[in-house]
């Protein structure tokens, strides 16, 4: 679980204290922070969802265009189950 740190944060020159707002001569608004290994990570893990996103919906426009060959509809058909099987292990459905 992410720590979050509180500190105050000027609405008009945008400074930071913390513990603490200053002594008054700012207008302050209380913002708070992650630590910097648990942003990267974070985005990472974003990174990683979107790259499994695009993968599937490669695979979901190859269904879109698929057209069998005359006589050929269920060999198309059990094909496009496999790569059914394949999206759904991507994105880690159950089977």
């Amino acid at each position: 679980m992410s720590e979050y740190i509180q500190a105050w944060q000027c609405i008009g020159c945008g400074k930071i204290e913390a513990p603490q707002t200053c002594i008054g001569v700012c207008r302050d608004r209380k913002v708070y922070f992650i630590g910097r290994d648990e942003h990267e990570a974070a985005l990472a893990e974003i990174a990683r969802l979107r790259a499994q996103r695009d993968a599937a919906a490669a695979a979901l426009l190859r269904f879109e265009r698929a057209t069998p060959r005359e006589g050929e509809w269920q060999r198309s058909y059990e094909a496009l189950q496999a790569q059914v099987r394949e999206v759904r292990a991507v994105l880690g459905g159950e089977g």
